[in-house]
């Protein structure tokens, strides 16, 4: 015969004390004296009592669940994010609640509004342009926003990318190429902050820039435009693809096209997703930390949810890595 789980009556019977202050011990709703606190304990340990989750938070209103929304689980960049802030919320005792946007400003809001009614807080992406978010500031749960904002009273945690396009540009120059190409997704604003850093780079060197702009941040939108790129008339002699997943598509496509990087062209990318090292050639590209964003958001949002003053924009540097796809050119 199964054994009958024990109850909060079995625990309150056992400790000599009343349901109530069971229920308020389990749930941290109030302290007792050290006498009364060592009985319930020492009960709760016989019996083996263990707490409903979903009782307790009809009592106190938590869930100890966060929630993530990303653009594109299937991207590892994103996937990277999740395990850094997924460490940190296990540390926290908190779980994660994932939802993948899809690359679908449309669906955000939506998913985003039914998202904040079963977790305690959210952090978030966004392809939304900031002046289309406001609603977001009206969530009656704490957030925290993954990019810069310039208006919206948000806190934020970016990643530089103006820094790191600027580093990859002036690696590029420094090699000696002078007919330099950006694949961009104009759908982005990371996008316009990568721009901005190529822009001020090639700028200075007085070298122009050509610009071609991806439906998608994907492999097969940097094996689509390939061709276009490589057998036009202006062929670039490097390539700045606006992620990873972008320039390995390209870079597959190139071989088959009969291009060799970095022979006849240098490519490079952002994110240095996991698969960029182990392609032949290796990808050069710029680490923008991304398990160390993920990391940071969630503590930055447990730090609100606690009631912590934090700061509005946490900024994490990037690193360039320098690999084999990229070669000088000749003067």
């Amino acid at each position: 015969m199964k054994k009958t789980a024990p109850t909060i009556r079995d625990v309150a019977a056992a400790a000599q004390v009343s349901t109530a202050t069971v229920s308020k011990y389990i749930n941290g709703a109030q302290r007792f004296s050290p006498k009364v606190e060592a009985a319930l304990a020492s009960a709760i340990s016989s019996l083996g009592y263990k707490s409903n989750p979903l009782a307790k938070s009809m009592i106190t209103g938590r869930t100890n669940t966060i929630g993530l929304s990303v653009l594109d689980i299937t991207n590892p960049h994103f996937s990277s994010i999740l395990k850094g802030a997924n460490r940190v919320a296990n540390d926290q005792g908190y779980s994660v609640l994932l939802v993948d946007t899809e690359e679908t400003p449309s669906r955000e809001r939506r998913t985003l509004e039914d998202l904040s009614l079963r977790v305690d807080g959210m952090i978030v992406f966004s392809r939304m342009r900031e002046h289309e978010m406001a609603w977001m500031t009206e969530i009656d749960k704490p957030l925290v926003f993954f990019g810069s904002l310039s208006e919206l009273p948000l806190p934020t945690v970016a990643s530089d990318d103006h820094s790191g396009a600027f580093m990859l540009s002036q690696h590029l120059r420094m090699l000696g190429h002078k007919r330099i190409a950006y694949l961009g997704f104009s759908k982005s604003r990371r996008d316009e902050e990568r721009l901005g850093g190529i822009r001020e780079c090639l700028d200075a060197a007085g070298l122009p820039l050509t610009i071609y702009d991806a439906d998608a941040p994907s492999l097969a939108e940097g094996e689509r435009l390939c061709a276009s790129i490589v057998l036009g008339s202006e062929r670039p002699d490097a390539l700045i693809c606006y992620n990873d997943l972008m320039a390995l598509g390209f870079m597959k496509e190139a071989e088959n096209l009969g291009v060799a990087v970095p022979h006849d062209l240098s490519v490079v990318g952002f994110d240095n997703i996991p698969y960029g090292k182990y392609t032949t050639p290796a990808l050069t590209t710029v680490d923008l930390q991304s398990e160390r964003m993920g990391a940071t958001a969630m503590e930055k949002l447990l730090a609100v949810i606690r009631g912590e003053p934090v700061e509005k924009l946490t900024r994490i540097a990037p690193q360039l890595m320098l690999r084999a796809s990229t070669m000088a050119r000749r003067a």
